[in-house]
């Protein structure tokens, strides 16, 4: 039985975990962190990391990049592996998961959808085959609590697509005013309204036609399977920095 706690229980995607979780047969919540939920139930909640002093097989974050040092500490402490699947992250923050991932597990992927990640891999292929011909902009839509912009997934995308080029394609996040004509970048786009759970197009446009690949989740139980599925496989798994690549 794979002992889960949750970070961030008290959210959305947390209780997409702990309702996912209640069909599971080989694996439980024992515990959640979040600084403003309640106990409900039988699971204890926790405002702080400090606190938590049951059993734990692996932490699934859904929460946000400011608990990060507090964890990683409790993780560090308890050989804990770690499932990030917050966004967000600064670059001390990420400087900050290479250390620890030289002392625990930890897995980390901007989106847990099987589908997102077959469109990663899409996407390379066809930058790969379309090469300089063809402008890439990749346009991005999720609802209107989404924090941080671009998202993560868009940036995965994105990365991916630059590998064609060597990683040597410059990033723009969005434009605006007399920016002139387009130049060698890499577009991304964010929309923010609504409902919308996540939606990411990756546009290939070259001369007289446009190639577009997509993905639209409909549900937000879609990361949190992905999220149980890479907290199993984790589990046991030396110290180092894993993707969903890995589980699937």
């Amino acid at each position: 039985m794979t002992k889960i706690l949750i970070c961030g229980i008290g959210g959305k995607m947390g209780k997409n975990l702990v309702e996912l979780l209640e069909t599971e047969s080989d694996a439980k919540v024992v515990c959640g962190v979040d600084l403003h939920a309640e106990n409900c139930g039988k699971t204890p909640i926790y405002a702080s990391f400090n606190d938590v002093s049951e059993d734990v097989d692996v932490i699934i974050d859904f929460s946000s990049p400011t608990v990060l040092k507090s964890e990683t500490e409790w993780a560090i402490k308890h050989k804990c592996p770690i499932v990030l699947a917050t966004t967000g992250y600064s670059e001390s923050d990420l400087k900050l998961i290479d250390e620890c991932a030289k002392k625990i597990a930890i897995f980390k992927t901007a989106n847990f959808s099987l589908g997102v990640n077959l469109l990663v891999k899409l996407v390379r292929e066809a930058a790969e085959a379309l090469k300089e011909n063809f402008d890439i902009e990749i346009i991005e839509k999720h609802h209107h609590l989404k924090a941080d912009a671009p998202s993560g997934t868009a940036l995965m995308l994105a990365e991916s697509a630059n590998s064609a080029f060597k990683n040597e394609k410059p990033v723009l996040n969005g434009r605006e005013g007399a920016v002139g004509k387009r130049g060698n970048e890499i577009g991304i786009h964010a929309v923010r309204g609504g409902t919308i759970v996540g939606e990411h197009d990756v546009m290939f446009a070259g001369e007289d036609e446009i190639i577009t690949l997509s993905h639209s989740a409909r549900s937000k139980k879609v990361f949190a399977a992905g999220a149980i599925r890479a907290a199993k496989w984790i589990c046991g798994k030396p110290a180092g920095k894993y993707d969903m690549t890995d589980v699937l």
